[in-house]
This record gives structure tokens, sequence and C-alpha cells, in this order.
């Protein structure tokens, strides 16, 4: 997979034209991709990412056998191997919720101070290139092998299951699992763009990822806690009125999408199980009224949408802040 990959990115920048003739910032950017794939760090998160893969396959499948005995034509059995699971292990929806920050902090976490540690970063920017360049294609480059790598291992995900079950997968369940790595790519960038904001930040690569690590912590083990305690001091000891608890219930659902997991857990779950019509309190009334069925694609897409855009905009304002501090920082060369 790390020839493909390889000869992917090769193919990609040969048609820019010949290293000499290539625009400076695209000439970047296959240096900092090659830089990815050649390393160990790269090699061990693709194994790691391969490792789930085959792991969550293989408990969607041993699951998958009630589902297909009761398949309709509104089933999308197909979509179930990626959120489907016996118990024993999560779904691969749930290990990329997990697992693809740690993908993001590990391309990025060392960007810029690694190449002031060594040195070098006094030297590109004594090059008559533009000083944004930098972290541009860093960013492009880190980008880049993150979509690679999660269209490959979507394709795997989607090749397995075909042999597996055969089962092949309809038009509308194709376009959901694209949508679904999409928005995997953008989650992943926005922890992508925050190592990169530590690694300009901090001097020491170790600080850099630590940072980044904690930040992951926190959202992961700590913000929900958090949440409960907010939610224990602030609930109303007795409600009459129906629409005071909806308005609560959207008070605390706001609350927990601060973190980026909750709007991706939302965006993709929403997506992957066809099923799921509201991602709010509703009321009994507002329920009576709802057609019984799976929504339509572009139905889920738009109930998804504010939650994408969420996520975008966060990647854009961290990206943001990280720009703003590379461009004000002092470089000096080493003796």
């Amino acid at each position: 997979m790390v020839v493909v990959l390889r000869e992917k990115i090769g193919n990609l920048f040969r048609r820019q034209g010949p290293p000499e003739t290539q625009h400076p910032f695209w000439a970047m950017v296959q240096k900092e991709a090659m830089d990815h794939i050649n390393s160990w760090r790269f090699m061990i998160l693709l194994g790691l990412m391969l490792l789930i893969t085959v792991a969550s396959l293989s408990t969607a499948i041993s699951s998958l056998q009630g589902a297909i005995a009761e398949d309709t034509a509104t089933s999308f059995v197909f979509l179930k191997l990626f959120t489907a699971t016996d118990g024993s292990l999560p779904p691969f929806i749930t290990f990329i919720s997990l697992l693809g920050p740690i993908i993001g902090i590990a391309l990025g976490f060392d960007a810029i101070n690694s190449e002031r540690s060594r040195g070098t970063l006094s030297r590109l920017l004594a090059q008559p290139i533009p000083r944004d360049y930098i972290i541009n294609a860093k960013f492009v480059a880190a980008l880049l092998i993150i979509a690679f790598m999660m269209m490959i291992l979507g394709l795997l995900m989607v090749g397995s299951g075909i042999l597996t079950t055969g089962i092949p997968p309809t038009p509308e369940e194709v376009w959901r699992v694209f949508f679904f790595l999409l928005i995997s790519i953008v989650y992943i960038g926005v922890w992508l763009n925050l190592a990169i904001m530590f690694s300009i930040k901090f001097k020491q690569a170790a600080t850099s990822a630590l940072s980044g690590l904690a930040v992951w912590l926190f959202f992961s083990l700590f913000f929900t806690m958090i949440i409960n305690i907010i939610v224990e001091s602030t609930a109303p000891a007795q409600v009459t009125d129906i629409n005071e608890l909806i308005s609560y219930q959207g008070f605390v659902q706001n609350l927990l999408r601060i973190s980026p997991s909750q709007l991706f857990s939302e965006a993709t779950t929403t997506l992957l199980v066809p099923t799921i019509r509201t991602l709010g309190p509703i009321t009994m009334e507002q329920a009576s009224y709802a057609i019984a069925g799976p929504l339509p694609l572009g139905q889920s897409l738009l109930l998804v949408w504010p939650q994408l855009i969420c996520l975008v905009a966060a990647a854009f304002i961290i990206f943001g802040i990280s720009y703003v501090l590379f461009m004000k920082q002092e470089v000096r060369s080493r003796s």
C-alpha cells in the first residue's frame, strides 16, 4: 500500500511538469508528502489503520447474518459494515472517531519545530519564495496523505465487504460511503491543524505532541464528564412545560457539539444509518407527522450540513491562527 501511495502521489505531481519547471509551492508539497510516506511514523500509522480495518470488518461481518436475513429494499445492509458490531470490538466509525485525531497529530506535531531544531527553517526562509509557502505546503502535503489513506482504507473496506458478503453496494450506499470518508478527512484535518499550531507555538516537538494528545484526551475522556456536571447543576428541578424540556435538551446537545468528535459522530452516523431522521429532541406531535422509512441521501446531507460546516470552520480558524503565528514568528539562523 505504501508503494501504491508513492506512485499515486508521484503521478499527481508529474502532471505539474518536471521538477525544474514545477511551481515552487507544489515542489515543496511533493517533497513534504514523500518525506511522510518514507518515514517510519507513516508506516506505523498505516499499519494501525489496516489493523483497525481488518478488525472492524471481521466484527461487522459476524453480526451481519441477521441483517442479511431481514434484507429489504431499504435496509442498506452494506452500510452496516461501517456501523455494525458484535460487541467484542467497536465498529469502523467508532475507530475513526477515536484514532483519527492521532493520525492528524502524528503528521503535524513536528511540522515547524523540527525544521527549526535542525536549522533548516532559516535556510528555507532565505530562499526567494513567499514565507507562507512553508506552512501551506506542510498542511497541504499532510492533508493529501490523509485523504489518500482514508480513500484507500475505504475502498479496502468496500472491496472486502463485497468479497465476504457477496452483496454489492447500491449507488446511494456508494455516495454515502464517499461522504463519510470526506467528513473523516475534514475531521482529521482539524486535529492536523491543531498539531501544526502547537508545532509553531512550542520549540520542542515533544511538547507540541503532548499538547495535541492532551487536547485529544480532554475531548475524549473529560469533556463528557464536565458536561454531566453542568447538567446536574443546571437541570430544572421540575419541568411542567414540554417546550422548556426540549429547549434544555437542545442546550445540552449544543454544549456537547463543542467537541469535534461529537460533530463527527452525529454527521457520520446520520449518513451511514439512513433511518436517523433527526439529531435533536422533538415532540410527539412532530414525530407523528414523520413518514416512516429511511431518509434520502439529499435529506441526510441537509441534516448533517451544520455539523460539516462547523468542522470546516474549526479547521479554518485553527489554521488561520497557525498562519498568523508563523508569519509573525521571528526565525534566527543557527550558528
